[in-house]
């Protein structure tokens, strides 16, 4: 068997097959494909439209894709897919059928875990159009209270009970996207944990994703991570047993400068588009991880790459310059961080599998192949043998 040097859990977005919901708000057939295919250049060397490989423009309730996206995670060195899943309250929820099939197939045999994708759908959550603004609601995110927890719950049972689905400790691994969200989380999870034990399971190891803005002063060329670890303590304080940060804006201020960062925040408030906020992705890398990463309680992220351009034009923040040997440095750096900790708690969320329309993905393309999951696999396996 493989040696892994760190437990990496790619987030997947299961947004490309067709929906009714989907048809009525963006027009019948649309996917996150239609976004991939009508990006256009915005700048010199922009890459842009990025082309898939040999996966084709795939439909995610196909078993055979989801057999060979399978195979090509298990080859790279990926543990499991983290399913982004989204319940809004009340019992509306969408984008569910590729898991249900995974869990009601039993293929394929990959391990996997959910990410409550818990955040609003507006108009403007998958295509942002012209003078749309944030676009009216499509889902409002609610949080009814004890019976809608417990119906959550009891929709999520066959994935909990599943043989497939990952652990920590011992613990069912479930991330939630926006913690601070949560009227209750503490409460929350407590109820959780308790039909967990009802159901005859072992609980849940909760992670929280924390998404710190930095606040722009001189006081950040003193201290750039301030207010990080405060962040963090917030989400571990309500019952988290784990963060994980995305580190982006942190980087972004780390590279451009707090100057440059207070002048792309006034432009985007006055005139939105005008001037592209574009950042070269090596850039973004070298800056990207803090002393906070190397936590036992901290699971950092792996950015594929960033460019939502696809999907909201020239709004869109770009890192350009983005490549396989770039990357895999970025690999190389959160594998090493990892290192010290407990064997169980080397996690590394991938960002992501397949976020096409946000330029974050490591499926095969027609213009890098295979080098992205190549370099996850040099990485990752300790023989080094792709």
């Amino acid at each position: 068997m493989e040696n892994r040097r760190a437990r990496v859990i790619a987030l997947y977005l299961p947004q490309f097959h067709e929906t009714e919901v989907n048809d009525r708000f963006w027009g019948k057939g649309f996917t996150e494909w239609t976004n991939v295919e009508s990006a256009v250049p915005l700048f010199k060397g922009h890459l842009q439209p990025n082309e898939p490989g040999e996966l084709g423009r795939y439909n995610l309730l196909n078993p055979e894709t989801r057999a060979a996206q399978a195979k090509l995670a298990q080859e790279a060195g990926i543990e499991g897919f983290c399913y982004w899943h989204y319940w809004f309250g009340g019992g509306q929820e969408t984008l569910t059928r590729p898991l249900d099939e995974v869990i009601r197939l039993g293929e394929p045999d990959l391990p996997f875990c959910v990410g409550w994708a818990n955040h609003d759908w507006t108009t403007a959550s998958w295509k942002k159009r012209r003078n749309q603004g944030q676009g009216q609601y499509i889902f409002r995110q609610t949080f009814p209270g004890r019976e809608d927890e417990k119906a959550h719950f009891e929709r999520l049972l066959p994935a909990f009970r599943d043989r497939r689905y990952l652990k920590v400790d011992g613990k069912l691994l479930f991330l939630v996207y926006d913690p601070m969200k949560i009227p209750d989380a503490s409460a929350w999870m407590e109820h959780w944990n308790e039909l967990a034990d009802r159901a005859q399971l072992p609980g849940f190891h909760f992670v929280g994703l924390a998404d710190p803005i930095p606040r722009i002063g001189f006081h950040n060329l003193r201290n750039p991570e301030w207010g990080i670890e405060e962040a963090y303590a917030r989400i571990l304080s309500m019952g988290f047993q784990a963060v994980m940060p995305v580190n982006q804006k942190y980087a972004e201020l780390r590279t451009a400068g707090p100057l440059k960062k207070v002048f792309f925040s006034l432009m985007r408030r006055a005139r939105e588009g005008m001037i592209l906020e574009r950042y070269h992705y090596p850039d973004i890398i070298e800056h990207y991880y803090t002393s906070q990463d190397s936590r036992e309680d901290v699971y950092p992220q792996i950015l594929a790459g960033w460019d939502r351009s696809p999907r909201s034009g020239r709004r869109a923040i770009i890192y350009d310059q983005r490549t396989p040997e770039a990357f895999e440095r970025m690999v190389a750096q959160a594998v090493h961080i990892s290192e010290g900790k407990a064997k169980e708690h080397r996690i590394l969320f991938l960002n992501s599998w397949n976020e096409w329309g946000e330029g974050a993905y490591v499926e095969p393309d027609r213009r890098f192949g295979h080098g992205f999951l190549r370099a996850l696999r040099r990485q990752l396996i300790s023989d080094g043998q792709e």
